[in-house]
């Protein structure tokens, strides 16, 4: 006599989302869901796993360990096969989660001007005036004190160069490889979420340690 084989439910987490204050997150959200049934699909798909509060903070960790009770309370016949990493981080925002117009301008001004006075300061150090006047006269044959064609060529230089190493001017990029920018804000986030995640853990260790505490005094 064959057994009937057990239904598969097949889950990958997203690493990181973002979702408005007040909304439900719900299992598709936060995970890809493969199961053999569309209609178990689309339950799973609709679980709601948590209502974000004002005392959630605005990062929350949502662990598998949390997933899996929650799916076999609807469907307790199924194996969950967890791919990839078995948590996710769910960053809750408020409003539409569209950066302020005010602060962007502020932003970039303290960018554009922070970044002229750093150019600034070196050439002043390495003392670059003197070395574009000798440049030209190397080249002229004459002492320019003022070589303003060369000053001018020379900071279209550093903007172009810059536009090409960053790989970026305004929207347009000159290829499909990651700027150096790209790069370190990629690395920086992936250790803010490494340090989140464990600091998270941490604390949800400590809550369970306590309700048991609590628990084992009652």
């Amino acid at each position: 006599m064959s057994q009937t084989p057990t239904p598969m439910v097949y889950i990958r987490l997203r690493s990181r989302i973002r979702i408005q204050r007040g909304r439900a997150v719900k299992l598709g959200d936060i995970a890809h869901v493969l199961t053999s049934s569309e209609d178990q699909e689309g339950r799973l798909l609709e679980l709601e796993l948590l209502r974000p509060g004002p005392e959630d903070g605005n990062l929350i960790l949502i662990d598998i360990l949390q997933i899996i009770p929650r799916i076999r309370n609807i469907l307790p016949e199924v194996s969950v096969e967890l791919m990839g990493s078995g948590h996710t981080l769910v960053e809750v925002i408020a409003g539409n989660g569209q950066p302020s117009k005010s602060l962007f301008i502020l932003v970039w001004l303290l960018l554009f001007f922070g970044s002229a006075l750093t150019i600034m300061n070196f050439h002043a150090d390495v003392n670059m005036q003197e070395v574009q006047i000798r440049i030209v006269e190397m080249l002229t044959g004459h002492r320019d004190e003022h070589p303003y064609l060369f000053q001018v060529a020379y900071s279209i230089g550093i903007g172009f160069g810059m536009a090409v190493f960053f790989n970026h001017l305004f929207k347009k990029k000159w290829n499909e490889e990651p700027t150096p920018l790209e790069v370190e804000m990629f690395l920086y986030q992936q250790n803010v979420d490494k340090y989140v995640v464990i600091e998270e853990s941490e604390r949800m260790h400590e809550q369970e340690r306590r309700e048991m505490n609590a628990d084992e005094r009652s």
